[in-house]
Order: C-alpha cells, then structure tokens, then sequence
C-alpha cells in the first residue's frame, strides 16, 4: 500500500509519520504538526476495557492498538491512541462509545451538570521502539434541558466519541475544561503531542 507520509528531515533521513487511527479529531491536531501524515486505523483491536482503573484500561487497550501492527511499511513515526471518560460515579469504571442515540443521551444524561475525567493513552513507535503516555483531563458540564440535550444528539457529534460528545463539535459551546490539556480530551496525550513537535521541529 502507498502512503503518503509526511516528510521532515532528521539527522539527514527522511521520517514517515502514520497515524493508525482513524478519528479525524486526532487527524487535525497532528495536521498542524504533519499536513500530509497518511491516516489509517489498525483493524480487529479488541477493544474491551480490562478490568481495573481507566487509567489502566485505556492503555492497555492503547497497547494492544500497538501490538496490531506488523508492518510499518517504512514508517519512522507511527502513533497510536485511544480516549475513555471515567464514569462520575465509579471512576473504576469507563464509558466509551455510545453505540447509537439512545445511548449517547444516556450518557450525556448522567454527564450533565457534573464533572468527569477524560483518559487519553498514546503512543509513539520510534527509532525501533514504542513510548507510551498516558493522562487525564478534567470536564464540566452544565445542566442540560431537555432542548440542548436534544440538539446534542440531533447534531450526531456523539458518533464515535467517548462519552457520546465532541469538545471540538456541538458540545463545545457547553463544556468547561477544569484542569488539563484541551488535547487529552480531543484524544491526544499532551506529553505526547509535545514528543511530536520536538519531531516536526527537527532539522
């Protein structure tokens, strides 16, 4: 398969970056750093959440998105990711994505006008060898009406995010980042993104 990576020079090599996953919020983050990175997901991940903290679940669900992949095909940068909100009940257990609408607003239901940790585990295969991060950020919600909740669900931002809402979408207007980095919530490890510009930068 042709990639078309983006190229950037270190110690006068080229550096192929892929991102294997296919959540456009991640894509856009790492556009700024990468305009041309190639974008694909790993298939067949078994994405159950292990028993134990969230911290503990979204890594090594993390972790197992790393394991899936074989071949780099000649990728020097490879990054992998994967975001959970802890439940503001039981922060041992998770909430991922809703499967449909009945469940995104299930969510958002017991999210609204509370407070809730987002996890962000990533990480990076480079010079032979994977560096994982792994941190949270802290969200708060108004109460919702029954209007804005619906308009939530009727914006269908709620499609494959974690939580059944998107901060960079129709949830932005409502949330509150308390603590923690905007990035954590969009999917992304800020240790991590940080790791990446040192990379860009190079040369």
């Amino acid at each position: 398969m042709n990639r078309n990576y983006q190229i950037v020079p270190l110690l006068g090599q080229s550096v192929k970056v892929w991102l294997a996953s296919n959540s456009e919020r991640r894509k856009v983050m790492l556009d700024l750093l990468f305009p041309d990175l190639h974008q694909s997901g790993v298939p067949g991940v078994d994405e159950t959440p292990p028993i134990g903290s969230v911290d503990h679940q979204v890594l090594t669900i993390c972790k197992r998105k790393a394991e899936g992949i074989s071949d780099f095909t000649g990728a020097q940068v490879t990054i992998v990711s994967d975001t959970m909100i802890s439940d503001p009940d039981d922060h041992s257990l998770s909430m991922g994505k809703p499967g449909d609408a009945a469940e995104a607003a299930v969510m958002l239901h017991r999210l609204s006008g509370r407070r809730h940790q987002v996890w962000s585990a990533t990480g990076i295969h480079f010079m032979g060898k994977w560096t994982f991060f792994c941190e949270f950020a802290l969200v708060e919600f108004p109460n919702f009406g029954d209007e804005v909740l619906m308009d939530l669900i009727r914006s269908n931002s709620w499609k494959g995010k974690a939580g059944g809402y998107d901060l960079h979408g129709a949830m932005g207007e409502h949330a509150r980042l308390v603590d923690g980095s905007e990035s954590v919530v969009l999917g992304i490890a800020q240790s991590a993104m940080d790791m990446l510009e040192q990379l860009s930068n190079i040369g």
